[in-house]
């Protein structure tokens, strides 16, 4: 996600710069996408039945960080202007960009876990709520109306229209639900780039932005808070809280524009789509101890 305090003005002249260094890509960079993505995905599809009260998110970066060695890809995070990590883990009232360490989850946490993959030089880039044991219905609620922002903020990206109608039909939705949209980081391009244009902002206006146009590829990935949207950044540099300390949640998908509509990029083979996610009967998906 990219840092959007200087887009809140959602000016004329701002849509102007940004579109014109938007990327249109073709059916190699759709191939590419669809291999990275699926990693990507398939890298939180391994992580699942690992997120359990007690594992440190260490833990979980080093599981996630061999998987994706493994693969034959590498972890984007890991030194990225100066993030230490493989993965950000984000729990309860932690926006985005958690770095992991020594916590350990506890009965009860909703945990964030934001995976980056680079293969043949391609971004694949998805994040997905996870619950820690027995999580409460408030905690549940929220991680539910933000995966339907998200969905509902893809559903509106269509060929011929705009920016903005994402960012609105996130908005509207979340705000009837009586949650609020974080405003301090937006979704953005990607490709053969970690962070590029065009930013998407999970709010604002229909028919305002730059055209959605065939070969745009980008992440949806609203950030929803219980109370207030304002945000502040602890003295890592990187972790951002809410100001209230309610709690927070997150999904993320990697999309193309196509001719007709959009492609998913990062949709779950083992479809673990939201938790809470029922591993009985998926024999890949087999816990070991940490």
């Amino acid at each position: 996600m990219t840092n959007s305090r200087e887009l809140i003005d959602d000016s004329a002249d701002y849509w102007r710069r940004d579109e014109r260094t938007i990327k249109l890509h073709g059916p190699e960079g759709f191939a590419g996408m669809r291999r990275a993505g699926r990693l990507a995905a398939e890298t939180l599809d391994f992580i699942t039945p690992y997120v359990q009260p007690g594992v440190t998110t260490d833990e979980l970066n080093t599981l996630c960080h061999d998987y994706i060695l493994d693969h034959k890809a590498i972890p984007a995070p890991l030194n990225y202007r100066g993030f230490p990590k493989s993965i950000c883990t984000s729990i309860n009232h932690v926006v985005c960009h958690g770095i992991p360490g020594d916590k350990r989850l506890q009965n009860g946490d909703i945990v964030n876990i934001d995976v980056t993959v680079i293969l043949d030089g391609w971004y694949g880039d998805t994040s997905r709520m996870f619950f820690a044991g027995d999580v409460g219905v408030k905690a549940r609620r929220l991680c539910d109306v933000t995966y339907e922002a998200m969905m509902r903020g893809i559903a509106a990206a269509k060929p011929g229209g705009h920016v903005g109608d994402i960012g609105h039909a996130i908005q509207t939705y979340v705000e009837a639900q009586r949650f609020s949209v974080v405003r301090d980081f937006s979704g953005h391009g990607l490709g053969r780039i970690f962070h590029d244009a065009p930013n998407i902002l999970h709010y604002g206006k229909k028919g305002t932005g730059p055209i959605l146009k065939p070969g745009m590829f980008f992440t949806v990935e609203p950030m929803v808070n219980a109370g207030t949207w304002q945000v502040k950044i602890l003295s890592d540099g990187w972790t951002a809280v809410t100001r209230d300390k309610q709690l927070s949640a997150q999904f993320e998908h990697s999309v193309g524009i196509t001719e007709t509509g959009v492609e998913f990029f990062t949709l779950s083979p083992k479809e673990l789509s939201k938790p809470p996610y029922d591993l009985k009967d998926t024999n890949t998906l087999q816990a070991a101890p940490v």
